[in-house]
């Protein structure tokens, strides 16, 4: 499907598919929008990241979805993407976000077989950003959710990165020790909740007695407040054997207590080193001098996993943890920043307050920001 643009409107060459290009509550799809796009790279998001207004909105290709954003997602690792560690060859300027949930308002003839205008659907991209009012998003790539809910949002990355680590690298069964450090935060929660259905003992870190309850709520065998009881002497004391499974995404002197903490053939299991990001390298110090001597003293590994090369397990992965929502089995729970100093994270210009509030350790869950839009409005 082809669009043309002149004197500054935009026409639909073939009208007999015109229903396809229109926004599903009846008002026009504006030609201008919001976005925000990496202009320098850094680990400094504020200094890395640009709010641009006026940008031109993306016009979906024959199997694209045209997506009103709604609620997008926050990931420690935006500050990776803006600092052009993924993809060196990437120069700015360039879109970021990586997660968004929002309705179809206009997509191609090929992707309209399989999708309509005002569906809801979930998508992670690369490609186009989700930090932005709209997205152009490749059908193949989308995930139906039955309705623009931020919890459906809290699975795309977080949900599936602990789901697919855990079930490939984990070797979870029932009555193995498992350790999720920042259990609390929005990949933490899914890693103590799938450990827990597995029938292991879970144990979680976490930095308040807010967090804590959080983690008592969600069966947390044993939840730990670092700030306020000795991590190490506590794992040393009631886990003298040591952990099977350590789920670990905080780095530093973290992943060196994890490594010291390992049982025999015990299994460490690396999504993050959130504690390094925001540094010139991205890396935290670590003592890995001694590490291979650890590891062969215990028959023990440790494993990375990045979500990017288990992209053949994420469709069976995403329809699992939906089903388990929608059962009631799963607790998906969304910061969208009502504790934040400054209140809720609403509009393109909160991502700033939200990424610099993810690091500061306060939130609990997966943070969210929403994106409203009027019905009638243009914006």
């Amino acid at each position: 499907m082809l669009w043309l643009a002149a004197a500054g409107a935009r026409a639909i060459v073939d009208m007999s598919y015109a229903r396809h290009f229109l926004d599903f509550q009846g008002s026009a799809i504006p030609r201008t929008m919001q976005k925000l796009v990496v202009t320098r790279l850094s680990p400094n998001f504020g200094e890395a990241v640009t709010l641009r207004r006026d940008c031109p909105v993306p016009l979906p290709g024959d199997g694209d979805l045209l997506v009103r954003n709604r609620f997008v997602g926050i990931n420690a690792s935006d500050i990776n993407y803006s600092a052009g560690r993924y993809d060196p060859s990437l120069k700015p300027p360039f879109d970021i976000g990586f997660e968004g949930i929002g309705e179809v308002v206009a997509l191609g003839l090929s992707a309209s077989t399989r999708y309509t205008v005002g569906q809801a659907v979930a998508y992670v991209t690369l490609a186009s950003g989700s930090f932005a009012e709209y997205t152009v998003v490749p059908a193949s790539i989308a995930t139906p959710v039955p309705s623009v809910k931020p919890e459906y949002l809290t699975l795309l990355v977080s949900g599936t990165t602990a789901y697919i680590s855990l079930k490939e690298l984990g070797k979870l069964s029932e009555g193995k020790k498992v350790l999720v450090t920042a259990a609390a935060g929005g990949t933490g929660q899914f890693a103590v909740q799938l450990s827990k259905m597995a029938k292991c003992h879970v144990i979680g870190t976490c930095s308040s007695d807010e967090k804590l309850a959080f983690l008592k709520s969600l069966g947390c065998s044993r939840p730990i407040n670092y700030k306020t009881e000795p991590l190490r002497a506590v794992l040393k004391q009631e886990y003298p054997d040591g952990i099977d499974v350590i789920y670990e995404s905080v780095g530093g002197a973290m992943f060196d207590l994890a490594v010291d903490s390992l049982a025999t053939k015990g299994h460490l299991i690396v999504i993050g080193f959130i504690s390094g990001y925001q540094s010139p390298t991205g890396l935290s110090p670590v003592k890995a001098g001694s590490l291979p001597a650890k590891l062969l003293k215990k028959s023990a590994s440790v494993q990375g996993f990045f979500l990017n090369h288990y992209f053949s397990e994420y469709q069976a992965a995403m329809k699992h943890l939906l089903e388990l929502y929608a059962r009631g089995d799963l607790i998906c729970e969304v910061d969208l920043g009502h504790l934040a100093p400054e209140g809720r994270f609403i509009g393109l210009d909160s991502v700033f307050r939200a990424v610099d509030y993810m690091y500061m350790g306060k939130n609990t869950g997966k943070i969210v920001v929403e994106l409203p839009h009027s019905v009638n409005s243009k914006l």
